[in-house]
């Protein structure tokens, strides 16, 4: 079976301190608790699997309840706030849970959603290929487009292990089928964030980098691995067709 994966990097570096390049990091709050974190819905269709490396995999929804995530085969716990299942490394939150729950959930959505402005707020950036950066090396920095972005071909990141980058993207992002983003020279996807007004869209079988802070929703499809956290201000779907 096919099956859509969602891997949560965060990679430590040990030893002496390198000056950091690119514009300084979007503080995500306690959004970044999250793997995946939606206002609107979840869609898991199975099999897709939220794990952990380094960093728990949570799931959260908020206003929307639990009954509007689909496909996570939830098993709640004892104390009501919050959910297991089997497909997820990590917890599974959503507003409709029992106390602290609700009000958890409300302070992260909110630092999402600041974060989403602060991120597609920073100036002095660069207005990079029109939308098309098919098969370019892009080092640290702020980049932004006034239109949509499409992927169709591998792209690497190459930069330090505390270099940063930060794309805007005013309009959609796609990314085509078996396509990467590639890190290079210690990169870590922690460091690099996505902010895209429009819908975003992982082809299959691709690889994608980064935290997406998106305005509304974000889709990954059959096969497609994020090295991500996927932060949607409607919903979020993984698909397996």
């Amino acid at each position: 079976m096919i099956s859509t994966f969602l891997t949560i990097s965060f990679l430590a570096t040990i030893g002496s301190v390198v000056a950091q390049i690119g514009p300084p990091a979007v503080n995500l709050g306690t959004a970044g608790n999250y793997a995946i974190l939606a206002e609107t819905g979840i869609t898991c269709v199975p099999t897709c699997v939220i794990s952990k490396h380094f960093l728990l995999g949570n799931v959260g929804i908020s206003p929307a309840s639990s009954t509007f995530i689909t496909g996570l085969s939830l098993i709640l716990d004892s104390s009501g706030k919050f959910s297991t299942s089997s497909q997820v490394t990590g917890e599974v939150f959503a507003a409709n849970y029992a106390a602290p729950t609700p009000a958890t959930l409300t302070v992260a959505i909110a630092d999402m959603q600041t974060a989403y402005t602060d991120a597609m707020g920073r100036t002095n950036f660069l207005n990079l290929g029109s939308g098309a950066i098919c098969g370019r090396i892009l080092p640290p920095g702020l980049y932004h487009w006034n239109s949509a972005v499409t992927i169709s071909c591998d792209v690497t990141l190459a930069g330090g292990a505390n270099d940063t980058w930060i794309f805007q993207v005013t309009g959609t992002l796609t990314m085509g089928n078996g396509v990467h983003i590639t890190l290079t020279g210690g990169a870590v996807p922690k460091n690099i964030f996505w902010a895209v007004a429009g819908a975003v869209t992982i082809g299959t079988t691709s690889l994608f980098q980064g935290v997406i802070l998106g305005k509304t929703g974000i889709t990954l499809e059959t096969g497609a691995t994020a090295n991500s956290r996927l932060l949607a201000q409607t919903a979020v779907a993984l698909q397996k067709v």
